[in-house]
């Protein structure tokens, strides 16, 4: 008689390439947002799709280029009456494209990693979170500038922020005496991080890990989320 698997095991793998879907999807409002707005509006630039969608230009143009990835969307250059290279106007490849399909693609992802995490259990889940954030974070830190010398926190976690608002987490440093936060504004998870605030799990390792292969003094790290009923999205170090 066979035996079916115990309902805790989940493959990491599955778990990963879970979250790697979701963070790419047009699920994140703000991607959603910016193609809508090129529907009506082709030929719109960054800096207009900026002001729209009312975030900074990094994190817009980290979206046009997972979107012009994915075939959604594509450029032409612009004239400029002033001196520099050619502004890049973008616009949708398919009017026709309908979004239900991506839709309903994003509601079987969220089902599939909602039910990996009830099947896991809040401790189990919250290890992988983290563990997943440390591997993809540690290879992001390592890849900036190889160095065989140990940065300060602080020098580390500025690129830190700059690396996170290049993957749609619009990161800013604050500092308060000796410690560095980095404060996030944007959710590339979005509702989902609500519903299973244990994905927030992922956003502690993913600095961490980034602390370590950016070759940091210390990358032990604290968290705070509005997920989890905070006033910001704030991991320190």
């Amino acid at each position: 008689m066979t035996t079916s698997p115990l309902e805790n095991e989940i493959d990491p793998s599955l778990f990963t390439a879970t979250v790697t879907s979701l963070t790419h999807s047009f699920g994140d409002n703000t991607r959603r947002k910016i193609y809508l707005y090129l529907r009506e509006n082709p030929g719109a630039t960054a800096g207009e799709l900026a002001r729209h969608s009312d975030v900074h230009a990094n994190v817009v143009r980290h979206h046009l280029e997972r979107l012009t990835e994915g075939g959604y969307v594509t450029f032409d250059n612009v004239r400029k009456t002033t001196v520099g290279r050619p502004a890049k106007g973008y616009r949708v490849v398919d009017h026709s494209l309908v979004m239900d399909g991506s839709m309903r693609r994003d509601a079987l992802l969220v089902a599939l990693l909602e039910m990996a995490l009830e099947r896991l259990g809040p401790e189990a889940a919250e290890a992988m979170a983290h563990d997943v954030g440390v591997e993809y974070g540690r290879a992001l830190g390592a890849a900036v500038v190889p160095t065989d010398t140990t940065r300060s926190v602080k020098t580390a976690m500025a690129s830190i922020a700059g690396l996170l608002t290049a993957h749609g987490f619009a990161a800013r440093v604050e500092e308060n005496n000796a410690e560095q936060s980095v404060v996030s504004d944007n959710c590339p998870f979005g509702s989902a991080a609500t519903h299973h605030p244990v994905l927030c799990a992922v956003d502690r390792g993913l600095i961490a890990g980034m602390l370590e292969g950016l070759g940091a003094e210390r990358t032990l790290v604290t968290l705070t989320s509005r997920a989890r009923g905070d006033d910001t999205c704030r991991v320190t170090a």
